[in-house]
């Protein structure tokens, strides 16, 4: 502290004053801005009432739709494919909540790093028991620290504080992205349960035409118990496959709402549009690796988390250069008027800032091998993905053209029924044959349908024709943050 002579006045009621006055209006000051602390408890029955009140058909959702650009000519909305039930995700479920959340805490830190240091207030009172009469008993003292820093050390904070809100913004999409392709997946399963259900019925009624032949040639005497027996074993096995599949259509709506955040008693109302179209025609082989580099969410987040330690690192250099504080003052002591001028600095030019500087290096050295392994990853899913997709391709041309020659077999066999050369329980076995190719052909789709899912996940790009949901995500996901 460097300390100047003292001031020939003897202004000391105007200096007492001007101290008083500048203490309390930095005060009053301060306490204008104070925000009181406002409880806000959570209540799991209001959450939970909350919950049953979502409804797809409302006008909350209805106009969220709207400004997204669906067509308003195609609502109520009559059939719920996978672009209806992505944006009923976006909407209701509560994950996206969370992760809208957490991007409005990355916000606030972006404005706060955007502030610097705030200068204080320093103020002193002293009384002396010196009986020298020529000496006043009081002494005030008042000064302000104010801070400034240095390397630019503000704007580098800003800096890391956008990256990290940006990752934060990125994990809104990915959030929404995974959500849908959960979505997708139901829906193929569900496709697959229909179809499955759809055969097993048919299979169900063969064979129970079957029992009847067998039942009839029993009573006719040109048929064995055995052979009936065996007739209603395979009836029965058929029945219990038939309400397997009946219940698992149960947990697969239960499963599509819980992708969506929905009660279960609003999906069983929709009308679900299972056949969704997806192609690899806009895709070539060539072009796999990179379109999964190009639009994989988490691949954005980690540049943007390898960016953010950079600039950790940019501020650990800067931090080797020490912030200065300025403090200027005045004082009445003991009946002289007085002024001072500080200057401070924290001493860190003798280390330079190693330890904290070496550190932010190997934090950024590890978000750099983190992102190599990362797009590593990704170009060996997409190619296995890709892989998976040719293979099953395979497999189900090959089952159509089993069911194709099938189908043709149970033609000639109708002809031969016609012309009397069969009978009716001999047609009925070739139609069983029929059936059976037709579950080896769905087998083969949805299989062909899964490795499809897996090959969208792994691109994070729809493949639908129209893919109006899947292109718009993100701004979708995002934009709700807006309207809410």
């Amino acid at each position: 502290m460097i300390k100047h002579a003292k001031l020939n006045t003897n202004h000391q009621p105007r200096l007492l004053r001007t101290i008083a006055l500048a203490t309390c209006f930095s005060t009053v000051l301060a306490s204008c801005s104070f925000q009181q602390y406002v409880a806000k408890p959570i209540e799991p029955a209001t959450v939970a009432a909350k919950f049953e009140l979502k409804d797809p058909s409302g006008k909350p959702f209805t106009e969220y739709l709207l400004n997204n650009g669906y067509p308003a000519e195609h609502l109520p909305i009559q059939q719920w494919g996978l672009d209806e039930l992505s944006y009923c995700a976006l909407f209701f479920h509560p994950s996206l909540d969370v992760a809208r959340a957490q991007w409005r805490a990355a916000q606030s830190s972006e404005a706060r790093a955007a502030q610097g240091p705030a200068p204080t207030l320093n103020g002193n009172v002293a009384h002396s028991d010196d009986p020298d009469p020529t000496k006043k008993p009081f002494a005030f003292g008042l000064s302000i620290d104010v801070p400034i820093e240095t390397a630019n050390k503000r704007d580098i904070r800003i800096e890391n504080a956008q990256h990290l809100s940006q990752a934060a913004k990125l994990e809104i999409a990915q959030t929404a992205w995974q959500l849908r392709q959960n979505i997708a997946q139901t829906l193929t399963e569900y496709e697959f349960n229909q179809a499955e259900l759809r055969l097993l019925s048919e299979e169900e009624l063969r064979r129970e035409e079957i029992v009847n032949i067998y039942q009839k040639r029993v009573n006719a005497g040109a048929a064995s118990n055995i052979e009936l027996s065996n007739a209603k074993l395979q009836l029965q096995t058929v029945s219990a496959t038939v309400n397997s599949a009946q219940q698992n259509r149960l947990i697969l709506l239960s499963k599509l709402a819980s992708n969506i955040g929905l009660p279960l008693a609003k999906v069983e109302t929709m009308s679900l549009a299972i056949d969704h179209k997806r192609s690899l025609d806009n895709i070539s082989n060539a072009d796999i690796q990179t379109t999964a580099l190009l639009n994989r969410l988490d691949i954005r987040i980690a540049l943007e988390r390898y960016a953010a330690a950079e600039t950790k690192l940019k501020l650990e250099i800067a931090g080797q250069y020490p912030d200065i504080v300025i403090s200027p003052g005045a004082a009445y002591e003991f009946g002289d008027n007085i002024w001072s001028l500080g200057l401070s600095g924290l001493l860190s030019l003798l280390n330079k800032n190693k330890v904290a500087i070496a550190e932010a290096t190997m934090l950024r050295e590890v978000e750099a091998a983190q992102f190599e392994a990362l797009q590593t990853k990704v170009i060996l899913d997409a190619n296995i993905a890709n892989a998976e997709v040719n293979q099953a391709k395979q497999v189900l041309e090959h089952q159509q053209h089993l069911l194709a020659q099938q189908q043709s077999n149970t033609q000639r066999m109708q002809r031969k029924l016609a012309a009397g050369d069969i009978d009716r329980l001999e047609m009925t076995y070739a139609k069983l044959e029929d059936i059976n190719a037709e579950k080896n052909v769905a087998v083969a789709n949805f299989q062909l349908n899964k490795s499809l899912d897996q090959l969208e996940n792994t691109l994070q790009k729809p493949l639908a024709d129209n893919g109006a949901t899947g292109s718009n995500i993100v701004k979708a996901a995002i934009k709700l943050e807006d309207e809410k």
